[in-house]
Order: structure tokens, then sequence, then C-alpha cells
């Protein structure tokens, strides 16, 4: 008799679901809860750790008298918006002119090293081009005569314009990937068939057709995207404004100042910095109206707007130039880190040497087996986590996800980490239960595993039904069904977000910092502190290891599934035939 198919609602399947999403919950929404209201006590001074314990407005007005502190909240809002606004307008633009163009795959593999390289490693990379001695300017020397670096603010520079630069870097692969998923929900094709048969040009049908149905379903993302770069910290320490630097640095700088006394005013600021992301969401959000409104004014005055196919060309190239931009920072990373004479304004070192990994060998060896064990440790948390919510969910017929999940999932992303971080520090380390190295795990999966729940959630729930029900009807028993073939099938993907998870939790800095009380060190942490060093060798040696670790796992991972896949693609090439 043919194994069963129906959902199955005994007693262990429900119970599994359960407790996968009392995990859930507890790991994810409760600590962000109780993280960020420890943070608002703190703010108002009450920290008994510290002996805090009388309500106050000291901290505020602590925080108040800093110099420089609306500037650097000021400052690090416009960064934020302004870049989010260029990546998410690049992106829109490169798939407006390839789409059609260049395959999906095309895509992938021009992105993946961006999408996997860490923030620090991209804003060190970026340094090293864009400084007043970096690449651009050495090419630039014999052009126009500058016989020493010109001095040009072209890094730290008040308006950081770097910053936005670097955060576009980083954020435009992930927005066009995410986009390029969100293409899959829509008949593209059929609706440029129709605008074109209308009249339109090309990108005034992706502005009035494409680009409402796609919103809608990038929304979520983009907000992620905006709430990280308000808040940022590695990126805007080392290639951000300096004096004063934005509001996120100047709160993490203020956690790790020896006085105790100054997480008070830390908690104040991160709390301010909720305020800020919180302005930047209602920003975006008020220019979606705007837009729509302007949108239907033009549609209604029938205007064709053939003319913005010449102008889409532009943003595409600017695109394409941040992708070579980018590619020439992660370069510079490993020439620096071979470099042992490099004299302005040379193009290319006089002399490569192993000096710099040899002499800090003991500082990356170890700083490298903390990451991978980190990351390793908590990208299987959360896949496993991620594989048994899943599944509990096909066995008890209480497939996708639900609202009070996608909650718990993106409130991690959509929060700053700086605001619900400090407080979640002072508590975990405060009550002593847990050594630095499991919190740090726990504080790297709290974001591991939302990322590795999105990029697993949508395959998993479109696998044909049909294999299962296959194997069903040829005797085969739930579990078999999971291990001979669900798993198999969905072995690419769970791949990709294996290899996604672990380069989430190698680009985490402030879990790392808060919650490892400063004695775990992972390459993240290196390479920041090293950043302001004097010597770059050594510091592109550890940026060097930190983009190249996610970069080879991303690769493993490809190569998985197309190695044990091997045989039955051919197979099914030949009954093609």
């Amino acid at each position: 008799m043919a194994a069963s198919l129906h959902p199955m609602s005994g007693q262990g399947a429900i119970f599994i679901r359960g407790a996968a999403g009392a995990l859930i919950v507890a790991g994810l929404a409760v600590p962000v809860a109780f993280g960020m209201w420890h943070s608002l006590g703190a703010s108002f001074g009450y920290f008994p750790a510290i002996g805090a314990t009388r309500l106050s407005f000291e901290a505020w007005q602590g925080l108040v008298a800093l110099p420089g502190l609306w500037r650097a909240a000021a400052t690090g809002l416009f960064a934020g918006l302004l870049s989010t606004a260029i990546s998410v307008m690049l992106a829109f633009a490169v798939l407006a002119v390839f789409h059609g163009r260049l395959r999906h795959g095309t895509f992938s593999r021009i992105l993946t090293p961006l999408l996997a390289a860490p923030h620090a490693a991209i804003a060190i990379g970026m340094v090293f081009v864009i400084a007043p001695s970096g690449w651009i300017a050495r090419m630039l020397a014999p052009l126009v005569g500058w016989a020493y670096p010109p001095d040009i603010p072209t890094v730290g520079d008040p308006w950081a314009l770097a910053l936005v630069l670097a955060l576009v870097v980083k954020e435009l692969p992930f927005v066009v990937l995410i986009l390029l998923g969100s293409m899959t929900q829509i008949p593209v094709r059929q609706h440029m068939a129709t605008g074109r048969s209308l009249g339109y040009g090309r990108a005034a049908c992706w502005l009035w057709l494409v680009f409402p149905q796609l919103w809608p379903l990038i929304r979520l993302p983009v907000l992620v995207v905006l709430a990280f770069a308000i808040s940022v910290v590695d990126m805007a320490m080392i290639i951000g404004p300096s004096n004063p630097p934005t509001l996120a640095v100047m709160v993490a700088r203020l956690f790790a100042d020896p006085n105790v006394d100054a997480i008070l005013p830390a908690s104040a600021g991160g709390v301010l910095q909720l305020v800020l992301v919180g302005v930047g969401f209602a920003a975006l959000l008020g220019a979606q109206i705007l837009v729509r409104q302007l949108g239907r004014l033009v549609l209604r005055c029938g205007l064709r707007l053939r003319w913005l196919d010449k102008v889409l060309s532009l943003p595409a190239a600017l695109a394409v130039g941040v992708v070579l931009l980018a590619g020439l920072g992660l370069m510079s990373l490993l020439i620096w880190s071979v470099s042992f004479v490099w004299r302005w304004p040379d193009l290319w070192p006089a002399s490569l040497s192993m000096r710099a990994w040899r002499g800090a060998a003991e500082s990356w060896q170890g700083a490298a087996g903390t990451s991978l064990l980190v990351a390793v440790c908590s990208t299987a948390i959360a896949l496993l986590v991620a594989i048994v919510w899943l599944e509990s969910g096909d066995r008890t017929g209480r497939g996708g996800t639900s609202i009070w999940l996608q909650f718990a999932i993106y409130l991690p992303l959509l929060m700053p980490q700086i605001s619900f971080l400090i407080g979640l520090g002072g508590m975990t380390l405060q009550s002593g239960l847990f050594s630095p190295l499991a919190l740090v795990v726990w504080g790297h999966w709290l974001f591991v595993f939302p990322y590795v729940m999105i990029a697993l959630a949508d395959p998993w729930g479109a696998l044909d039904p049909r294999l299962e029900r296959t194997a069903a009807a040829l005797g085969a028993g739930p579990w078999r069904r999971f291990v001979r073939v669900k798993l198999p099938a969905l072995l690419t993907p769970i791949c990709t977000a294996a290899a996604v998870g672990f380069s989430v939790s190698i680009a985490q800095y402030l879990p790392t910092l808060f919650l490892g009380g400063g004695r775990i060190v992972t390459l993240t942490t290196e390479a920041v502190a090293l950043s302001s060093g004097s010597d770059r060798r050594v510091a592109a040696v550890h940026a060097t290891l930190q983009a190249v670790l996610p970069l080879l796992v991303f690769v493993l991972m490809f190569a998985i599934p197309a190695t044990l896949h091997r045989n039955r693609r051919a197979l099914r090439g030949g009954f093609s035939k």
C-alpha cells in the first residue's frame, strides 16, 4: 500500500513545528525587544550593573552635549537615504537596459564576488582606490602633474560622499539580485511587448508597467538596505566622515569608552539612532507617495517619454562603472597585501613580498580560525532551524510564512543593530551565564537566520509536489521522501542559503564587538581596527582574507550540487534528445 501524502497532523509534527516556532521567536524577536527595552532604560539612567538605579535625563543631556551630535545624525541620515536611492535607481536602470540581453546566471556570476565580500573589505578596498594616494590619483598624476598626493578629502570627507559611494558599491549587487528574484513573479516580457505596441519606449515601459509591480515586492528589502545604510558602523569608521563621524560611529565609540558611565549616553544614542531610522523610513514612504502622484500626472498627459531610452543608458553605464570600481577595490586588497615597495606615483609595486602575510601570521590565523568557527556554527544552526520549520509546515499542512514569522525574521534587519545590541550586550555580559564565544555565535545567528530563511523559503515552497507524490506511490514514507527526494531536489537552494549565511556571519562587526565584550577577535574586528593604522599591508592581509573566505564558500556551495547532480543533468539531457 502506498504511503500516505496527506498533511501529517500527528502530535510529533505539531510539536516539532511549535518548538521551531518558539525557537525562532525566542531567538529573534524576544532578544531584540529585550535589548531595545534595556537600552531604553539605560538611556533614562537605569542600568543596575554599573550602579545606576535612578531614572533621570542625565544620559540624554550628556548625549546632546557631545560636539557635532546633530551634524553626525544628519550626515548618517543623508548618507543612508542618498546611497539607497542611488542603488535602487541604478539597479532598475541596469535591468531595464540589460533584461533580455543577459541571462540571470550572468548577473549572478558577475555580482557574486561583490555580494560575498564583507562591508569592511569593500570599504578598505575603496580607500585604496579613491584615497589621495590611491590608484585613481596615481593614474591621474602624470596627466595633471601631481608630484605628491593631492590634498583632496576623497576619504573621510565631511559630506560623507565617500561613504555613499562605498554603500552603493555594496548595496547595488544586493538590490539587483532582489529585483531579479522578484521579476520571476510578473510577466515582464508580455508587459514590455504590450507597452511597446502602444508606442512607449523601453524605459517608459519599465517606468509605467514594470516598476509599479516590482516596487511592492522589493519595498521591504529596500527598507532593510536603508536601515543598514543609516546605521552602518564598520564602513563609516573606515571610509566615512571623521570629524564629526556619523551618529552610529559616535555611539559605538561611547560604548567602547573605558569609563563605564559612558554606556548611559551611548544607550541614549542607540535610541536616537532608532528614531533616525524611523525618519528615514518615513522619508522613503513619503517619496513613494510623491512619485506615485507625479507618475499619474504624467500618464494623464499622455506623454510617451521616448527620450528616456537615451537617458537610461547613463545610469546603466554608471552602474557598470560602480561594479568595475568595486572589482578594482578588491584587486587592490590583494596587491597591497603582497606589496613591499610601492612609491608614489607608480601604478604597480616596485617589488612584491609575502612579508606582511608572514609577519602578521599569528594575528590573521587566530582571527581566521575564530571567524570560521563562528560562521560555520551560526550558519549550521540557522540552516537546521529553517529546514525544520519549513519541513514541519509541509508535514502539518501549514506551509508558507505567517505574518508573525515574517515580522520576527525582518525585525533584526529593520532595527539598527546598535540600538538593541548595546542593551543586549549589557544584559548578557552582566548575567555571566554564557561564554563570550557562545554569545557571539548567537549574536551572528540573529542576522544569519533571516537571510537563510529568505533565501530558502521561496524555493522550498516552489518545489513540485508531484515529486513527493510519486515517491509516496512507490511506498516511501515521510522521512524517506524527505531524505531521498526533497533534500536532493533542494540541494542547490540549500547550498546557496548556506553560502549567504556564511558571508553574513563573516561580515558581522557590532555583534562580535558588543556581545563578545572585545574578547573575541575575528577578521572583521581586526580589519576595522587595522584600517586606521599606518601599515596598509597588514590591513590588506586581513581584508583580503575577509573577502576571500566567503567567496570560496560560495564557489564550494555552487560546486557541490553541480558535482552531485552531474549524472542526473546528463541523463535529463539524454532524454530530451
